[in-house]
């Protein structure tokens, strides 16, 4: 039985390799590409695929914005995540989410088709060292910082923060102003933007 897959990945020469060469490895139809987030929405939504192969960097909507409406969705979809750089807490957002696969895009073709039929079978499937790097925890943010941040991603005040959160506005400044000294940034935009890239929030 062929696996449909939808291929989304900003790097043309890599998401080209990969359309033209996953067919080879199994029984395996590229329906559709994508070079960036919303791309990817649109091209799931007109094929719904069997397996949606996301690069994790994308401009616009990265592969965990993307894998998070789908998802929200279609719970039952199986995904396949492909980055060049792990960072620490990405497999764990990306299998909070309901992420199947999570591999280097290093990986042999051979290998990333190994993955689509793995996961297209409602199993896992996560590179090793991969794995290996996102056990890795070095955010230096406490849970309440975190908390703080993530609201702040949200473009809400202070004012809001405090009120969402239950804190006082002062006790919401202490926090963003410790946050955005560990994150070497000068804004709480800045400084959630930074700690969502690292996948510490």
């Amino acid at each position: 039985m062929t696996i449909r897959v939808v291929l989304a990945d900003d790097e043309g020469l890599i998401r080209t390799a990969l359309a033209t060469l996953l067919p080879l490895e199994g029984d395996i139809e590229v329906v559709a590409e994508a070079a960036d987030g919303h791309q990817a929405l649109a091209a799931f939504k007109e094929h719904l695929p069997d397996v949606l192969v996301l690069d994790l960097e994308m401009p616009g909507l990265d592969g965990l914005d993307v894998a998070g409406a789908v998802l929200a969705e279609h719970p039952d979809q199986s995904i396949l995540m492909l980055t060049r750089h792990a960072r620490p807490g990405m497999l764990r957002s990306a299998l909070k989410l309901g992420v199947r696969g999570f591999l280097g895009k290093h990986s042999a073709p051979d290998t990333i088709a190994e993955a689509i039929a793995h996961v297209a079978g409602g199993g896992r499937h996560v590179d090793p060292t991969v794995s290996a790097q996102a056990l890795i925890d070095d955010s230096p943010l406490t849970e309440r910082e975190k908390d703080v941040l993530r609201v702040a991603s949200d473009g809400y005040s202070v004012t809001d923060i405090s009120k969402i959160l239950h804190l006082a506005p002062g006790t919401v400044r202490n926090y963003l102003s410790s946050a955005i000294g560990k994150t070497h940034t000068t804004t709480r935009h800045d400084a959630a933007r930074y700690a969502r890239e690292q996948g510490w929030i």
